[in-house]
């Protein structure tokens, strides 16, 4: 896709004590809101399944809708979101997971993925994996096929170790 290889990291602004005391944040809105690393971001992550012939890009609520949608686009896939309790409208499933400073919980509508679609679920960040794995366990309970999963960035909080077992890319890793 891109040839363009931004440094991804100096558009990260570090945030400190936020969301909660002595969480350091990283906040991708600057890597967002400058053209050239917001489109190699979306071709990044795209690139790393380009031919895997997914059928179902799963974005997480919220930033990863942003990011899912063009990587859906890219490989002609359906976009799926999965959104935090209360936010789907229809018929929906629920799965509860650990964050890194709290719990939160996830839906998907009950007709999203259908029994053998090939499935790749994006979010921005991978911090202790419990938000990516309940999104992988939602898609499975469709019986969706897992092909992996993307993130525009990974911190060392044991994400990938939770979801091993799994092909897990990310663009950026601290």
């Amino acid at each position: 896709m891109s040839s363009n290889n931004p440094d991804f990291k100096a558009k990260i602004r570090e945030v400190a004590d936020f969301p909660t005391p002595g969480v350091k944040f990283k906040d991708i809105t600057p890597l967002l809101e400058d053209k050239e690393t917001f489109r190699a971001s979306i071709d990044g992550l795209a690139d790393f399944f380009i031919d895997e012939k997914i059928d179902k890009v799963v974005g997480i609520d919220a930033r990863g809708f942003l990011l899912a949608a063009g990587v859906a686009y890219i490989l002609n896939a359906g976009m799926v979101i999965v959104r935090k309790k209360g936010k789907l409208p229809w018929e929906k499933i629920l799965r509860e997971h650990d964050l890194e400073y709290g719990k939160g919980s996830l839906e998907m509508h009950i007709d999203s993925i259908k029994k053998g679609e090939r499935v790749l679920v994006i979010d921005d960040v991978l911090a202790t994996g419990g938000t990516a794995e309940a999104a992988i366990k939602l898609s499975e309970h469709f019986g969706g096929k897992i092909i992996g999963a993307a993130f525009l960035l990974e911190l060392p909080l044991g994400g990938r170790k939770k979801l091993s077992g799994y092909k897990i890319e990310s663009l950026i890793k601290y």
